[in-house]
C-alpha cells in the first residue's frame, strides 16, 4: 500500500476555522494595531515641537517622513532575512525593534535630530510587521474565508491603530505632552511574551527547511480529525531555489506592464495615505478647525479606511475583481482630495476626509 502524500497548502486551505485561526487573527490584529499606531502618530507631534525646536517647513516634513524612510528599509530587506532565519524570528525581531525604539523616543527624543534618528530606527521595525503579518494570514487562512480573514486580521488592526493615535493626540497629549504618544506605543512590549509563546513558524519556511515534525504538529492542531493521516503521510519538502534577481524577473516582457501598473498605483495610493494622515491635523488647524476636531480628522480617516475596505471587499466578492470597480473607487478618492482644495467648510471637510479615507 502506497504512502499518502500530503499537500501542505491544500490542507491549510481546506481547514475549518478554529481556535488556531482565531488566536492567530487576534495576534496579527494586535500586532498591526501597534504598527498602525506607531506609523501615524508623528502627525500629532508637529503641533507641539514645531516652535520649541524651531522647525522650518522642510524639517517638519522630514520629522514625519523619517519613520517612513525606516519603514521602506525594513520592508525592503525583511524578505532576505526571513528566508534565512524564518518568518517567525524576523517578525519577532521587528516587534522588538519597534518596541525598543518607541520607548527610547519617549525617553531620549529632545531635538529634531534625535527624534528623526529614533524614528528612522523605529520605522525599520515597523516595515517588517505589516508585510509579514499579511504573509502569515495569507498562508494560514482557510481558502473560503481568506479575504475576510485578512481584512479582519490585518486591515482592522492597522486602522484601529491609526484611530487610537488620533484619540491619543486629542486626549493624552494636552495633559501629558507629545511623549505620551510613545509611552502608550511602548505598550507593545506587553505583546511580546504572547508572540514568543503562540506565534507559529511559517509553513512554507518549515517545508523549505525540512522540519517535517513541526509541520505534522501544526496540521494536527488545525485539523485534528486527520491526525492519524498526518502521522504516517509523506510530507514533501524542498530546498530553497537558487536566488534570482526578483526585480529583473518582474521587468521581463510578460510581467513588465503589470509590474509598472502595480508600482504606479501603489505609489500613488501610499502617497495619499501617508501624505493625508501625516499632515491632516496641521492642515485642518490652518483651515480654522479646532484643536480636537483637527486631530479627530486623522482618526476619521483611519475608521473610514476600514469601512471602505469592507464595502469594496464585499463588492469584489459579489461581482468579481474588475478594472471598472477599482477605477470608480480611486476616482471617488481623487475627487474627495480635490474637494479639500476648493472647499473650506466644516461639513465639507468631514465629508471629503471620510470619502478620501474610505477610498
Amino acid at each position: 500500500m502506497s504512502t499518502q502524500v500530503i499537500d501542505i497548502h491544500e490542507e491549510l486551505a481546506e481547514a475549518k476555522v478554529g481556535q488556531f485561526h482565531w488566536r492567530l487573527g487576534a495576534i496579527m490584529g494586535l500586532l498591526t494595531l501597534f504598527d498602525g499606531y506607531d506609523t501615524f502618530n508623528p502627525a500629532y507631534v508637529i503641533h507641539y515641537v514645531a516652535k520649541p525646536w524651531g522647525l522650518e517647513a522642510g524639517q517638519a516634513g522630514l520629522l514625519i517622513s523619517s519613520g517612513l524612510v525606516g519603514f521602506l528599509i525594513g520592508a525592503a530587506i525583511h524578505g532576505i532575512i526571513a528566508d534565512r532565519l524564518g518568518r517567525r524570528g524576523t517578525l519577532l525581531g521587528g516587534l522588538w525593534i519597534t518596541s525598543i525604539f518607541t520607548l527610547l523616543t519617549a525617553i531620549l527624543a529632545n531635538s529634531f535630530q534625535s527624534y528623526c534618528i529614533l524614528r528612522l530606527l523605529t520605522g525599520m521595525g515597523l516595515g517588517v510587521l505589516l508585510p509579514l503579518a499579511t504573509t502569515y494570514i495569507n498562508e494560514l487562512a482557510p481558502r473560503r474565508v481568506a479575504n475576510t480573514f485578512a481584512l479582519w486580521g490585518v486591515a482592522l488592526g492597522w486602522a484601529l491603530g491609526g484611530t487610537l493615535a488620533g484619540l491619543a493626540g486629542v486626549f493624552a497629549t494636552p495633559l501629558f505632552g507629545w511623549t505620551a504618544l510613545y509611552w502608550i506605543g511602548s505598550l507593545s512590549f506587553l505583546l511580546l511574551p504572547f508572540m514568543h509563546l503562540m506565534l507559529p513558524e511559517s509553513p512554507k519556511f518549515l517545508a523549505l527547511a525540512g522540519r517535517v515534525a513541526e509541520i505534522r504538529d501544526m496540521l494536527t492542531k488545525l485539523r485534528p480529525e486527520r491526525a492519524v493521516a498526518y502521522s504516517t503521510a509523506e510530507i514533501p519538502v524542498g530546498r530553497p531555489e537558487k536566488p534570482v534577481n526578483s526585480v529583473a524577473a518582474l521587468l521581463q516582457g510578460k510581467y513588465r506592464r503589470t509590474s509598472f501598473s502595480i508600482w504606479a498605483s501603489a505609489f500613488l495610493s501610499l502617497f495619499c495615505i501617508f501624505g493625508l494622515t501625516g499632515w491632516i491635523p496641521t492642515v485642518m488647524m490652518q483651515r480654522g478647525e479646532t484643536f480636537a476636531a483637527s486631530f479627530g480628522f486623522g482618526a476619521l480617516m483611519q475608521i473610514m479606511s476600514f469601512v471602505g475596505a469592507l464595502v469594496l471587499g464585499h463588492l469584489v466578492d459579489r461581482f468579481g475583481s474588475n478594472r471598472g470597480l477599482l477605477a470608480i473607487w480611486w476616482s471617488i478618492g481623487g475627487l474627495a482630495v480635490l474637494s479639500l482644495v476648493v472647499l473650506n467648510d466644516h461639513v465639507a471637510n468631514v465629508i471629503s476626509v471620510a470619502a478620501a479615507g474610505s477610498s
